[in-house]
């Protein structure tokens, strides 16, 4: 139980169904949504896609989504790819030719097909209750009337507006310059792509007039996008990933997600007795450190589109972590985890929804970078995603750039799953961080007990790029002793990753829901 005198927030109980997002009014809908008699997927579609007018800088139907669901009244988690795939005449070659050693972030090089909405009209058909229209509705409205922009929202757009070009920059900035706290952001374009694709499914949006606007938008940029890229668009039911930690089965979305580093560095974990360590002293940081630095190295080696990742089984067996783990020294820091490891082998935001019928959805949606690729298209004002970025220029690598192919995506739902229940929906935004983020948050509940909100709420660490971030939260001390073991310690100007969860007590038949104090948002039940 956390301390009453400190700032912090309690969880929110409930009985019937709870609903996590990090803005508040995605929450509100999707509880409204589950109230006028939906179910879990409707009320998660309808919160995602009013976050892309909530949280224009994060997500929007120019991007993408992976979801986890089980189907009412089961405990079997199915997945849907949500993920777009790069236009058929998207060369690697022509782009080194260009001048370029990696993936262009910005611009229209990077711009795969967007494919959350396609994603979110067959699972509205397969699985929802309302139907499109319904869903939609609520999100229509707020496009049109608009959504007062939030403190942390503000933030973000301060800090990423610098990305956008030509129309994205009328649409996306007030007078140019970034939206700020209080004032409303609008987008009638996206409502009337939205309320045609409430009337007609799918197909309003990748053929006719909406796609011929994005394709003549993204090619007045450079791109190499066509009509018959858009028309082909199709997502995919695929089968979840799965590793048990302590006795915990993490259940992760496959490739092209990421979800595969998080299980192989829950695993690494596993191999040390985290719970004598203080959760936030030094050798916990040191640790989780190194075994993030080797699970993503694994990542940038094997994970790619799922027709082109062929060592998905090695990156998780048992003795795969084992060897990565006996490369840790409680002592020394690894300085190029790629060496060591040769023998052995950004924005977004998610959502959780648990209706009264035992429906579980974990729901991640994103346009990539802040802002994505900084191009929207002409008439509609839809921002396109860079997923692109996630490829990358290594001739002959299984993530090479190519035409239909899919990137990596850093995307990744999750749910823990105990005793063949799942009990815990959740994810953790934040880039690259977010596999770091889900081993975080099921250690922070398995090896030191915590409740799920000060689970979430406890501060965060995370090693990239040669540099371990540490956010405010840690002592000066712990710092101190990171950077005498040879960390590069820096603290981020921006605090790290942001998560929601929904807790399931079976026994008591009870939900528990925490959302990220980082973000806006917040978790409501009834």
């Amino acid at each position: 139980m956390r301390d009453f005198h400190l700032p912090g927030r309690s969880p929110v109980l409930a009985t019937n169904a709870m609903a996590a997002t990090s803005h508040p009014l995605a929450t509100l809908v999707a509880v409204e949504t589950l109230k006028a008699g939906g179910n879990a997927m409707d009320a998660a579609i309808a919160a995602a896609l009013l976050q892309g007018i909530a949280e224009p800088q994060m997500t929007g139907i120019g991007g993408d989504c992976f979801v986890l669901f089980t189907p009412p009244g089961e405990e079997r988690v199915l997945a849907m790819n949500g993920s777009g795939r790069a236009p058929a005449a998207l060369n690697a070659e022509a782009i080194r030719a260009a001048g370029h050693s990696r993936m262009p972030e910005g611009g229209a090089v990077p711009v795969t097909i967007p494919g959350a909405i396609d994603a979110f009209c067959r699972l509205l058909d397969d699985w929802g209750r309302l139907g499109r229209d319904r869903v939609f509705a609520p999100v229509i409205r707020y496009a049109e009337d608009g959504i007062p922009i939030a403190p942390r929202v503000a933030f973000d757009l301060a800090e990423d507006s610098e990305v956008l070009v030509g129309r994205a920059r009328d649409l996306f900035l007030n007078a140019g310059r970034p939206f700020a706290v209080g004032e409303v952001f609008r987008a009638p374009g996206q409502a009337e792509v939205l309320r045609r694709v409430a009337a007609h499914g799918a197909p309003a949006f990748y053929e006719g007039e909406v796609a011929d606007d994005m394709v003549a938008s993204l090619r007045a940029h450079g791109g190499v996008h066509t009509a018959e890229d858009f028309a082909a668009t199709a997502c995919d039911y695929t089968e979840p990933v799965s590793g048990d930690y302590r006795g915990v089965d993490l259940v992760e979305h496959p490739p092209n997600g990421q979800g595969a580093t998080a299980i192989l560095m829950a695993k690494i974990l596993s191999h040390f007795d985290l719970a004598a360590m203080d959760p936030f002293g030094p050798a916990r940081a040191h640790l989780e450190a190194e075994a993030a630095k080797l699970a993503y190295d694994a990542r940038n080696r094997f994970i790619a589109d799922p027709d082109h990742t062929t060592r998905l089984a090695h990156m998780l067996a048992p003795e795969t972590a084992a060897r990565l783990a006996g490369l840790i020294s409680p002592t020394r820091v690894i300085a190029d985890p790629r060496a060591v490891t040769e023998t052995v082998h950004k924005d977004t935001i998610y959502l959780t929804v648990v209706d009264a019928d035992g429906m579980k959805v974990s729901l991640i949606y994103s346009i990539y970078s802040g802002f994505g690729s900084g191009v929207a298209s002409k008439k509609f004002g839809i921002l396109f995603q860079n997923r692109g970025a996630g490829f990358t220029l290594e001739p002959g690598h299984p993530n090479e750039a190519g035409g239909g192919k899919r990137p990596m995506h850093t995307i990744i739902p999750a749910m823990l799953r105990e005793g063949g229940r799942v009990t815990l929906p959740f994810g953790v935004m934040g880039g690259g961080y977010q596999p770091n983020g889900h081993a975080r948050v099921l250690t922070n509940l398995v090896d030191y007990g915590l409740d799920l909100q000060t689970a979430i709420d406890a501060p965060r660490s995370f090693w990239s790029d040669g540099q371990l971030a540490l956010e405010r939260g840690y002592r000066p001390e712990v710092r101190q002793a990171l950077s005498d073991l040879g960390h590069k310690v820096v603290t981020p100007e921006t605090p790290i990753g942001g998560a929601q969860a929904i807790r399931i007590d079976h026994d008591r038949g009870v939900l528990e829901g925490a959302s990220d104090p980082r973000k806006d948002g917040l978790a409501l039940g009834y």
